[in-house]
């Protein structure tokens, strides 16, 4: 299996402006994300970047870079974009790692492709891992997912899933068994349905849930998720994830 790493790196944040240029013990986000990547066995690791600070921080690295519109609503739209720029073919295997994870576990980039070249009929995959914290199942920002007896998965949800048919009736102490599953965001395409996946109609689920993974299940595409017991590495998404990963960083350098 080879496979494409496409790391998606925007800098008009709204919650972290400038993000992937954040210094994480003397190097940019960016740069530690794409470092990452490159201890999977992708054949290439390359950042979609909308800014030239960008392009200009990676090539002093040594990353692969190039330079995408501005204009891109999702991060799926930037990385089709890269996809044409790089000409790649529309079997050929992409995992996307999100600009913001600078600890994601090369294992389960691997992993990601390696699901998606197993699971035939599925033009994406993802990852999952079991929930064991009650206030996680509950909470609205971490995504469960359902699967079918494949591995495919059947819903995305911010909801509880799944759901007891009582809900409260009996109290609610413990998790079900076996345990639901949080949503890792890590996705592998087939580079040809990710070129198509921004000419498909936005779905009424999608939009609810703000998800943009239902758009696919909503045109009747399949989804391949592995899943694994090992927690991912903390992601970059408030002030405060922030300073707990360059805390990190910066000890690995005393």
């Amino acid at each position: 299996m080879t496979f494409t790493v496409l790391v998606p790196a925007r800098l008009a944040s709204t919650r972290l402006p400038n993000k992937p240029l954040a210094d994480l013990g003397g190097l940019p986000m960016v740069v530690r994300v794409a470092q990452q990547a490159h201890k999977s066995r992708a054949q290439r690791v390359v950042v979609a970047a909308d800014d030239a600070r960008t392009v200009d921080v990676c090539k002093t690295h040594g990353i692969e870079v190039v330079l995408t519109r501005t204009d891109h609503t999702t991060g799926s739209d930037r990385l089709a974009e890269a996809c044409e720029q790089l000409g790649l073919d529309g079997g050929e295997v992409v995992v996307n790692v999100q600009g913001d994870e600078p600890m994601i576990d090369p294992a389960l980039i691997d992993a990601c492709a390696d699901v998606l070249g197993r699971c035939i009929g599925c033009v994406m995959s993802t990852a999952a891992h079991p929930i064991d914290d009650i206030a996680e199942f509950t909470s609205t920002n971490v995504v469960k997912v359902v699967c079918d007896a494949t591995g495919r998965a059947l819903y995305f949800s911010r909801a509880p899933l799944p759901w007891w048919r009582d809900g409260y009736v009996q109290g609610f102490e413990r998790l079900s068994a076996p345990a639901p599953l949080r949503h890792i965001g890590i996705y592998g395409y087939h580079a040809g349905f990710l070129r198509r996946f921004p000419t498909l109609q936005q779905s009424p689920l999608e939009i609810i849930e703000s998800l943009e993974q239902l758009r696919v299940l909503w045109h009747g595409e399949r989804i391949a998720v592995h899943v694994t017991n090992t927690k991912p590495g903390p992601g970059v998404d408030t002030p405060e994830d922030l300073a707990r990963v360059q805390a990190h960083f910066e000890s690995l350098r005393t």
